[in-house]
């Protein structure tokens, strides 16, 4: 049994004489008190409503405080029975972020600074609007299933994923992406990087030589390259995937892996001549596409375009999307469309690799898309995503145009930004340069990731992936980008 925490939140300073929120103010002060020890694993936390009233601040502001803290890990809610400081934590950062208004209280490290560099999310790139997630629905759904659950659902679990799921997202398939699949033909797995360990096992893809956006989603490569693939890089133009340059580089390549809806990172759609030619040449190879089919609930420039799975005949394209980006990266859940002729080799080899997980959260999933709150929580998340893309370009064009060029996409929970010749660079900046920004600006708490590791050969272009999703306003816009620009400026 939990006891309370006697740690005890001193009263915030008045709002005009800081210009940091109150929210991020709380979130900093609980990740010191872990860091200090005053906050031990296990220790349940003030509830929201009671901490709001002993500060007096909305309750909405402690509990976007709570929200940053649970989605990275330091807290662990437990629903009726309270949130508690996460009893996996060990060692917090200390004094790993800071959140002064002042850049110039930002200390760049030095070689003679020990500094413990924790996970940075502001403008992470992947990660949805956690201020903005249904919290109450969600935890209503789960409270529910969890008091409903059987001896059977808190036993194995299935091994392809829960069948009401399986059909949920069958459903909502055929409706949204244009694929008509049966249940049957859908696996939930751990994660988009769950998709590839099946998909490369149950074909035995291992020493196969596949085509790769380039540049293309780097953490794809890394998994299917430790899968054992050959990999080989095909640029992508206004277009999409260059066949022509995919059959010339490598003409014996039985998978293609692409990003046709909105290409990873650079944003441009596969051509609808482009892929009826893909599935040809899928069909004439007996080769295999893997369609990652990630962002496209997100578009906000005209209607949504069909998946490529919707155009194969032939079923040569095994098709993937995940709740990560729409729900919570924490759920680790993605799902796999497979052929119909293939549904007994996944389901074979599916049993013997790492699974979905528990059944709650599937069934939570589940409950959510059929009751229509899925849906209803996209149209939201396309409005608000559409207004703070804006917000975040609009800083960006205004405060850091001169260094940055933002690249605008139709679509996708990102911005691409190019590097401008740097300095003394008349027309090529120095190689690895957004590598090293990048780094010093993860090291003060910006998430941006460099553009140069997304390309398997030599990068033609450099720049930043940045997340806008949480970007809720031009006041924190500018919060964001102050430390980016005392780096960028040097």
């Amino acid at each position: 049994m939990t006891r309370p925490s006697a740690f005890k939140i001193a009263p915030l300073p008045p709002k005009d004489s800081q210009r940091t929120p109150y929210y991020l103010q709380l979130y900093q002060r609980f990740r010191d008190a872990m860091a200090e020890g005053q906050l031990k694993p296990g220790e349940r936390v003030p509830s929201v409503r009671s901490l709001a009233s002993e500060l007096n601040l909305a309750r909405g502001t402690v509990d976007k405080a709570y929200q940053m803290l649970i989605g990275e890990g330091y807290l662990w809610p437990r629903g009726p029975a309270g949130t508690i400081v996460s009893p996996h934590l060990s060692s917090p950062p200390h004094h790993s972020r800071s959140y002064t208004s002042s850049p110039q209280q930002t200390v760049a490290p030095t070689s003679q600074q020990n500094v413990t560099v924790s996970r940075p999310d502001h403008l992470q790139p992947g990660l949805p609007a956690l201020d903005a997630f249904p919290r109450k629905t969600w935890t209503r759904l789960m409270s529910r299933q969890l008091r409903a659950q059987t001896r059977a659902d808190m036993a194995y679990p299935a091994a392809t994923g829960y069948p009401p799921l399986k059909q949920a997202i069958a459903s909502y398939l055929s409706v949204s992406r244009g694929i008509h699949c049966q249940p049957e033909q859908v696996f939930i797995t751990a994660g988009y990087r769950g998709a590839l360990r099946l998909i490369t096992h149950a074909l035995c893809l291992a020493g196969t030589t596949a085509w790769f956006e380039e540049p293309g989603y780097r953490y794809a490569r890394i998994c299917l390259a430790q899968a054992g693939l050959h990999l080989v890089p095909v640029p992508v133009d206004k277009e999409g995937l260059n066949l022509a340059e995919g059959l010339k580089r490598a003409p014996n390549a039985r998978v293609a892996v692409v990003t046709p809806s909105h290409q990873s990172p650079l944003g441009m759609s596969l051509s609808l001549p482009r892929r009826q030619a893909l599935l040809a040449w899928a069909e004439a190879q007996s080769g295999w596409i893997i369609e990652d089919d990630y962002d496209s609930e997100f578009r906000y420039h005209g209607a949504p375009l069909p998946a490529l799975k919707s155009l194969d005949q032939a079923e040569r394209v095994l098709y993937t999307g995940t709740f990560s980006k729409v729900l919570l990266p924490g759920l680790q859940l993605a799902y796999l469309v497979v052929p119909l002729n293939q549904v007994d080799r996944f389901t074979q080899y599916a049993q013997h690799l790492p699974g979905p997980g528990m059944t709650l959260p599937q069934a939570t999933i589940a409950t959510f898309m059929t009751q229509g709150g899925f849906a209803r929580h996209l149209r939201r998340m396309r409005t608000l995503y559409a207004q703070r893309r804006e917000v975040l370009t609009t800083a960006l064009e205004q405060d850091l145009g001169h260094i940055l060029s933002v690249q605008h996409q139709p679509g996708g929970i990102h911005l691409l930004t190019y590097l401008k010749p740097y300095h003394g660079a008349t027309t090529v900046n120095p190689p690895g340069l957004d590598q090293q920004m990048a780094t010093v600006a993860r090291q003060r708490g910006i998430g941006i990731e460099p553009l140069s590791p997304w390309y398997l050969g030599q990068p033609d272009r450099q720049g930043f992936i940045m997340g806008f999703t949480n970007v809720e306003d031009s006041t924190m816009a500018q919060q964001h980008l102050s430390p980016l620009r005392d780096i960028l400026n040097r």
